[in-house]
């Protein structure tokens, strides 16, 4: 690899025309990490001249994305929808005027003609071309009109686009991850339009244009717009400015290996956000997706990926998303959360519960600090701490005689067992008893015995006991579980519980 410039400048382009998703997010990290390894500045534009599909709120989605994850501009759109920087405007939507300014200049040097072809005419060469099993492209007929006349025809009002002229020869783009690769110009699709008929840009003008005026030294994207890339390195050299260097990352795989896409996949990270991803997990997971460590380390913050990315250990081949994984590091991160920290994230969640009825009430941060040290190293997601303990924020719960009976008991052996435990636990739990966590729990003991004496294996007299208490086969252990509830209401649904069986 070459040396990197002092002065190194990255962007991301996000378009607003869907939410802010997997890829983008990824790709904004690369840069990001790229641009703090060696000094450099990580620029955000917004790319919007898609006025039929870009919307506020798909670019609110975006830039509040970017900043949750920690990815907001240097320069460029922030947040909060604002501007910084001296080289803007950074949306595409403001630039129109300098877009037309360049095309002028490009059609002034005979770089760029007007094309008057019409949408039939343009169909009519693309169907010949087909019946003739040749991939699309333009003839350049309107190419070949003596730029007077063609300015003589734009001034009597005739309806033209202007074309770029893509010379012959072959392309070569110097890749940071690829390597070099070769492209002939012949399968660009001939002359490209930079501006249509009404005076509107294109993508590929308005990106080369915007990077080049913004000073872009360095081009970090997906795999996907490898193919655009010589159409891109030919009008920077149009406009004889420098090039910058271009590194295309691999595409992001669904387990299967096909491509993810927003149609087939979860993409959206409001999604992966909603469900009680951290913002730390997700970094973690997205640097890990086509760049690797070159060590066994997985767990890296933010700090940590900012001193060790490079991109010679960004892979070409596809990187799988993988869920399992995602799942198992988001879990790593609850887990380093200070207790402070975690019981501040799973407070909405618990607030979203109350308000949906889920849990009958809201639950207090002195409830939820009790509860951490049982479930934090239960649970993958902070949305997995609902159905965990919804037990504790209800009156009451609905047994159903099918998961009140263990298996290897009748309904009256699982009456006689709960009747047994019952004065047990009337003698053993109070209210708000302290967590015994790893400690011996003398009830247990108690408990095991009372199991022991009737012949009865102890893990069905739990069980029993655990649905009663909960109304769930799955919850954090017993007997902490137990204490958390308190005596009243345990006592109480142990008593619901018999009478159900009774009347079943």
């Amino acid at each position: 690899m070459s040396e990197t410039p002092a002065l190194m400048r990255v962007r991301i382009a996000p378009s607003p025309t869907g939410p802010f998703h997997i890829g983008t997010a990824r790709t904004a990290l690369f840069n990001l990490l790229y641009a703090r390894r060696h000094g450099g500045t990580y620029i955000v534009r917004v790319e919007d001249t898609d006025v039929a599909r870009s919307t506020t709120d798909f670019e609110r989605d975006i830039l509040e994305g970017l900043r949750w994850l920690g990815l907001e501009a240097d320069e460029g759109v922030r947040g909060d929808g604002g501007e910084i920087g001296a080289h803007g405007p950074y949306r595409q939507s403001a630039r129109g005027e300098r877009y037309r300014e360049v095309a002028a200049e490009l059609l002034a040097k005979d770089l760029a003609y007007p094309c008057f072809c019409t949408a039939a005419e343009l169909d009519a060469e693309r169907m010949a071309r087909e019946a003739r099993k040749l991939p699309p492209r333009y003839s350049g007929r309107c190419g070949t009109i003596a730029p007077a006349d063609a300015a003589t025809r734009v001034a009597a009002g005739e309806s033209a686009a202007l074309r770029f002229r893509i010379p012959a020869g072959a392309v070569v783009i110097d890749d940071l991850v690829r390597g070099r690769v070769e492209i002939d110009a012949e399968a660009l699709g001939g002359d490209l339009v930079i501006l249509r008929a009404d005076g509107s840009p294109l993508y590929h003008f308005t990106v080369v244009v915007d990077d080049a005026d913004m000073g872009i030294t360095h081009v970090i994207r997906g795999e996907d717009h490898l193919s655009n890339t010589p159409k891109h390195i030919l009008l920077f050299q149009a406009l004889g400015v420098p090039l910058p260097r271009f590194a295309h990352l691999p595409l992001i795989l669904n387990p299967d290996r096909t491509k993810m896409s927003k149609r087939k996949s979860q993409t959206a990270l409001a999604d992966y956000q909603a469900e009680g991803f951290l913002q730390e997990a997700l970094i973690n997971f997205l640097a890990l997706l086509g760049w690797s460590t070159g060590s066994e380390d997985e767990i890296l913050s933010m700090d940590e990926l900012q001193g060790r990315f490079d991109l010679e250990h960004v892979q070409k081949a596809g990187a799988v998303f993988d869920r399992v994984r995602l799942e198992w590091i988001n879990g790593q991160w609850i887990r380093k959360l200070p207790v402070d920290e975690l019981l501040l994230r799973l407070r909405p969640f618990y607030d979203a519960a109350a308000a949906d009825g889920r849990i009958a009430r809201v639950a207090s941060d002195a409830e939820l600090a009790k509860l951490l040290p049982i479930i934090r190293e239960r649970i993958q997601l902070l949305s997995a701490a609902i159905p965990l303990t919804d037990f504790l924020f209800t009156d009451r719960v609905e047994h159903d005689p099918a998961l009140l009976v263990p298996k290897r008991w009748d309904a009256a052996t699982t009456i006689a067992g709960l009747e047994a435990a019952r004065p047990i636990l009337a003698d053993g739990i109070g209210e708000g008893e302290p967590l015994l966590l790893e400690a011996d729990d003398p009830l247990e003991a108690k408990l095991r015995g009372v199991a022991e004496a009737a012949g009865w294996k102890a893990g069905d007299l739990f069980m029993a006991l655990r649905v009663a208490a909960t109304g769930r086969t799955a919850t954090p252990p017993l007997f902490d579980s137990m204490r958390l509830l308190g005596g009243a209401a345990l006592l109480s649904r142990i008593d619901a519980a018999i009478a159900r069986l009774r009347t079943a």
